[in-house]
């Protein structure tokens, strides 16, 4: 690797920043600012050249920016400096009026901005106050630093030579990953003797050192050149104190968490005897750093919730906390028991560690037992097949299915995308990194899989991208995909039936270009065609209604669902269970400050999620704040499922972004009758603190409740976590599960729709709603539809509509806590004969039809 020396720092300008002080916002003049923001650093220095030469900013803006804003010449409105984030700020910090910054990296891209001497015309009426959410550090919500040498190594493999075409090779694109940190740290490393280094040099080399040291999960090393930075900064540098010691902290408490993380379940701290001495020591020093942080700042809601998360691991909570900065227990519980869910992933043989990643639960060999695959972000690191024994337990046959070679995937789905009964698999990969190939895996009905992403056309587009849906959209009874791509165009794969797609995204209307975070699918307007939302980070939404033609409207002001500015995943679910798919969206404010205000009930200044109520005539309204949901929460992975079989569903956040400080527990919360939604976290055992990615809900026992599966990891490889699968202890509430298979319609019956009518004792009759589907955007559950009836129902009426024959089945007589099989145009349901066995533990014999029992 050749061109750093002394250029290293400014080569990792945008990793540097995150090691500045935040500093207090001063009030500032307002200066009109434009932006272009480029997907990649090489396009971002081609624009820059491209300015430098004197070409126009706003014209670049409209042909080569990414931004929202690019329609308007990349114009975003007077801003106040002291209110952008972090890394803008520092960028215009001494601009001119008429002057250019250099490259910023920003969660969206690479950005330049310029301070205009005359805004070219008025603002719009709303740009302002949106972009600058985006944009801003909102106010009093501080943003919280990638402790965890992400965006340095992104910045290291951007400036690795790679050799022409590396990022279709999953085997180069692990190679570069890893060996261009390498290269980095020895060139840095080498720096580190050069004589009279100039004033401040020492202290950002040995920050950036620390920074890719934490990246590789080199803690030793990570915390020897932090301590170097945070002694040079006490010496000349002292604005910079605060923001080190955070680190330093943040580091004892990641170097000892690696090791307690898997035993911790929020909030209940831990037993003093489990804690070994070295991380006890580690615990120790953590606090002392955040002590000291917080004696400058006792306001500051991160440090504070990472102090009290220190006593919480070493046992020492809540009598060890300093008052003045202890958070109340009472704060932390729920105020709903739902029953403790136990951690039975090692006994059941699903304790995979890694990094972040995808799951599927599904039925992968049609035993008739569901089986786990899980995938990870890193380029090195297979995929996991876990096949269903019947014994409550999981054998990992990744050799044998062909899997071996299969790397990466921020994502995976399941599909049967060519109608032949065995379903396969769609890996996603280059999520917030950089392009890498889609993969298509063809289930051979045998227990294998090959890879047919070439034969298929899904190879010919080269894209970054996590999300995607398989959807009908011409009800010919094919399943189709739809990609959301992050600074490139969607996608919209059409099926020709063949085994090959073709990509119909620009002529069907739904090819934007954004940082696509979800894509799902549901019929909302209920006119029989599939329609499909898009969220997005930092950028605009889009709902698309199908136009029966293979093209697509976009009507999202219309229907009123803009949803929250910087989004993530988002899913459609009949929550209230009134026959109307609802739309939910997760937000990502990157703020532990932010969220952890609302566990402490004080007011957030960040984005929030969003709950939409379908009204049934085209439109949603805003149902949030009703249904006790406008909070910060800061979800990755995430799903839907019915914990209580009461139902209505429930839903389960992963939460956390790819900073070592983003120790926020996962999230589950429990719908009230389709009315508000309430956090039983603390009370259910599953507040687990790492980042969690793939969620599934499925009954992987047989006894008729719906057990919760967890991919654990960060985005780094320091950051490797163990899988989770918490079993459900039970409830006294009916159930019925139905797969369906169509026959005109797609194999898998995605998009066909359930109503079971239930009696509950001497109450009205009632519907309850499903459509097949894996979920949320990101975990895939079964498409066997697993459906609460409450307790003492009786079933009056189970309909099915299905989707490309546009036909309805209606059953009567149907008994509760059953398994059926039914297939389009049949006259009679079948009965599946399951196992039922405790998760992990021995088998037992099966249970007679009646409550779920552990």
């Amino acid at each position: 690797m050749k061109g750093f020396g002394w250029l290293a720092i400014g080569i990792f300008s945008t990793a540097s920043l995150w090691l500045l002080a935040p500093g207090a916002a001063q009030p500032l003049a307002e200066i009109p600012v434009s932006i272009i923001v480029a997907g990649s650093p090489e396009e971002a220095q081609r624009v820059l050249e491209q300015l430098r030469r004197g070409e126009d900013f706003a014209s670049l803006a409209k042909s080569k920016s990414l931004d929202p804003s690019a329609s308007e010449g990349g114009y975003l409105g007077k801003v106040d400096p002291g209110n952008l984030r972090t890394e803008l700020r520092d960028a215009v910090k001494g601009l001119t009026p008429g002057q250019i910054s250099g490259i910023v990296r920003i969660p969206s891209g690479y950005a330049i901005l310029k301070v205009l001497r005359n805004p070219g015309g008025p603002p719009l009426p709303d740009a302002s106050p949106v972009k600058a959410q985006a944009l801003s550090s909102s106010g009093a919500v501080r943003l919280t630093y990638d402790y965890s040498g992400f965006a340095s190594a992104l910045a290291a493999v951007g400036k690795y030579e790679k050799p022409d075409g590396w990022n279709r090779d999953l085997r180069q694109a692990c190679e570069v990953r890893v060996q261009s940190v390498a290269g980095v740290l020895e060139q840095l490393q080498a720096l580190l003797q050069r004589p009279n280094p100039p004033a401040g040099f020492l202290r950002d080399l040995n920050g950036l050192l620390a920074d890719l040291h934490a990246y590789r999960g080199d803690m030793d090393d990570a915390i020897r050149y932090q301590q170097a930075a945070y002694e040079a900064a006490v010496v000349n540098s002292p604005d910079r104190v605060p923001q080190l010691e955070e680190s330093l902290g943040v580091a004892y408490l990641h170097r000892a968490g690696r090791v307690l993380y898997p035993a911790f379940i929020f909030p209940r701290p831990m037993r003093s005897g489990t804690i070994g001495e070295a991380q006890r020591e580690d615990l120790k020093k953590a606090a002392e750093h955040f002590l000291r942080y917080l004696q400058r700042d006792p306001n500051d809601g991160e440090v504070r919730w990472l102090l009290n998360l220190s006593y919480l691991l070493s046992g020492q909570y809540p009598g060890g906390v300093p008052k003045e900065y202890l958070i109340a227990p009472g704060l932390l519980e729920s105020k709903e028991d739902v029953g403790h869910f136990a951690d039975v992933a090692q006994a059941a043989g699903l304790n995979r560690r890694g990094q972040a990643g995808g799951a599927i639960i599904d039925d992968f060999d049609n035993d008739g037992l569901f089986d786990v695959v899980v995938s990870s972000v890193n380029d090195c690191e297979p995929l996991s097949y876990y096949h269903g024994n019947r014994d409550g337990t999981f054998s990992n046959r990744t050799a044998e299915a062909g899997l071996a070679n299969v790397t990466g995937g921020l994502n995976i789905i399941q599909t049967d995308y060519n109608n032949d009964g065995c379903k396969d698999i769609l890996v996603l990969r280059g999520g917030w990194e950089y392009a890498r190939p889609k993969s298509l895996l063809r289930n051979n009905c045998d227990g294998t899989f090959k890879d047919v992403t070439a034969e298929s056309g899904l190879l010919d587009a080269v894209t970054a991208t996590q999300t995607a849906v398989w959807a009908d959209i011409d009800n010919d009874g094919k399943l189709d995909l739809f990609v959301g791509n992050e600074n490139a165009a969607s996608q919209l794969y059409w099926n020709r039936g063949d085994g090959t797609f073709v990509d119909i995204a620009g002529p069907a209307g739904v090819g934007q270009t954004g940082f696509t975070k979800g894509v799902v699918a549901a019929d909302y307007d209920g006119d029989g065609y599939v329609d499909f939302y898009v969220s997005s980070l930092n950028g605009d939404h889009h709902l698309y209604r199908n136009n029966h033609d293979r093209t697509f409207t976009d009507v999202t002001r219309e229907a009123g669902v803009q949803g929250p500015w910087a989004s993530f995943g988002a899913w459609f679910f009949d929550y209230d269970n009134d026959g109307w798919p609802d739309l939910f969206i997760a937000d990502y404010g990157t703020s532990v400050a932010d969220v952890m205000s609302g566990f402490l009930k004080k007011t957030q200044g960040g984005e929030k999620l969003r709950l939409f109520k379908n009204l049934g005539n085209g439109t949603f309204r805003d149902a949030t704040a009703e249904a006790g949901l406008d909070r910060s929460m800061m979800p990755m992975g995430l799903n839907f499922g019915d914990i209580d079989n009461d139902g209505f569903l429930d839903f389960y956040l992963g939460s956390g972004n790819p900073s070592y400080a983003s120790l926020i527990p996962n999230l589950l919360f429990h719908n009230q009758a389709g009315k508000r939604f309430v956090d039983v976290t603390a009370s259910s055992g599953t507040g687990i603190l790492p980042k969690g990615h793939g969620v599934a809900f499925a009954d992987l026992d047989g006894d008729g409740d719906e057990d919760l599966f967890v991919v654990m990891g960060g985005a780094v490889p320091g950051d490797e976590q163990t899988a989770r699968l918490f079993e459900n202890p039970g409830n006294e509430n009916n159930w019925i599960s139905v797969r369906l298979a169509g026959v005109k319609s797609n194999r898998s019956a995605i998009g066909a729709r359930i109503k079971v009518t239930v009696r509950n004792q001497e109450a009205e009759p009632r519907a309850i709603y499903r459509t097949v589907g894996s979920g949320g955007s990101f975990g895939a559950s079964p498409f066997e539809q697993h459906i609460g009836l409450g307790k003492d129902a009786r079933i009056e009426s189970l309909e099915i509509w299905w989707p490309a024959s546009q036909s309805r089945q209606n059953f009567s007589g149907v008994a509760t806590n059953q398994f059926l099989e039914i297939q389009e145009f049949g006259k009679e349901y079948r009965k599946l004969e399951r196992p039922t066995f405790r998760l992990g533990g021995p088998r037992r014999p099966p249970q007679p039809p009646g409550p779920s029992r552990k």
